[in-house]
């Protein structure tokens, strides 16, 4: 049975896991992550708030610990105390495993004694480690050394501290999903700037692979989004460099190869912009009517249907 704010209820949540909550002080990021033999494990596991912090409730979970902990650390409580403040509340203690970031850094984490083995945690300023129910009680030390030794981006470093975990065994009873979300340190009330990203695979073989593909194309779409933005100022340069890199990221994307094609009409380069959008009006034609609708919306300058003639 599964225990939650001292009612015993008659379906077990037992999203035993791994799962990690990290700050990158230098970017003005947290987040956390995870992985589990459990159907959509981030929506019971992971909870982050810009200008809050973040919280990971597992083992057998109490999802109040998600919204009453954030609550506290947006109120400015620090870590320990409200990590402390969910415990004495909990008649279940026992069978939880949680954790608590906040802004500042400070970590704060629980095992219960009760959670099935192994089960264990490392934390430090900046971060904590936690699973349960793991195939070795190696899994959590594996998880520091990687994400303190990867560089790169926290969503780099907190995927690295996953890929460990899986890699010493993981969780006894396999794979299925997973998760990531990142969020500002300080909030600025604009949710397309404090929320960095929100990635849930809920069911799938190889959950962290698809977690990592689906990294690449969120950095990807991203920089699409920055390109449309900049199209939208009319700094058409910019726009040409993120679509760019975007492909770069997306390969053939129809997405990314269309909007670098506009963006490259719009410049003037009008031989390369056509090389890139004639093909995909060839596949599929709506490109084409799409195309011709941009001037419309003051997206584009250009008349496409008397460019292609001019250079037939």
């Amino acid at each position: 049975m599964s225990i939650g704010k001292g009612n015993f209820i008659s379906m077990p949540e037992i999203a035993s896991t791994y799962s990690i909550v990290a700050m990158d002080i230098e970017a003005g990021e947290i987040g956390a992550a995870v992985q589990s033999h459990f159907f959509s494990v981030a929506s019971a596991v992971l909870w982050v708030e810009p200008g809050a912090g973040a919280v990971a409730t597992q083992s057998v979970v109490n999802r109040q610990f998600g919204p009453d902990g954030l609550g506290m650390l947006a109120s400015g409580k620090q870590a320990p105390e409200v990590l402390e403040a969910l415990l004495k509340s909990d008649p279940g203690k026992a069978f939880r495993q949680a954790a608590v970031l906040d802004v500042l850094g400070n970590s704060a984490v629980h095992t219960g004694s009760s959670c099935v083995r192994e089960a264990g945690h490392r934390s430090g300023q900046y971060f904590s480690v936690q699973a349960n129910m793991m195939l070795t009680p190696t899994v959590w030390e594996a998880m520091e050394a990687a994400f303190l030794s990867t560089p790169g981006s926290l969503s780099d470093r907190m995927l690295a501290a996953l890929k460990a975990a899986e890699h010493e065994g993981g969780d006894i009873r396999g794979k299925q999903s997973a998760g990531m979300k990142i969020v500002k340190t300080r909030a600025s009330g604009d949710v397309s700037v404090d929320t960095v990203l929100d990635l849930r695979v809920e069911d799938h073989q190889n959950p962290l692979a698809e977690l990592e593909r689906l990294l690449d194309l969120n950095t990807g779409y991203s920089l699409l989004e920055a390109g449309d933005t900049a199209m939208e100022k009319r700094e058409i340069t910019a726009a040409m460099d993120y679509y760019r890199r975007a492909r770069e990221l997306l390969g053939e994307n129809p997405e990314a190869l269309y909007w670098h094609g506009v963006a490259l009409l719009e410049a003037g380069d009008i031989r390369q912009g056509l090389d890139i959008l004639k093909p995909l009006f060839d596949k599929q034609p709506n490109w084409l009517e799409l195309t011709r609708r941009l001037p419309e919306s003051r997206l584009a300058s250009f008349d496409i249907i008397r460019l292609m003639k001019e250079q037939e």
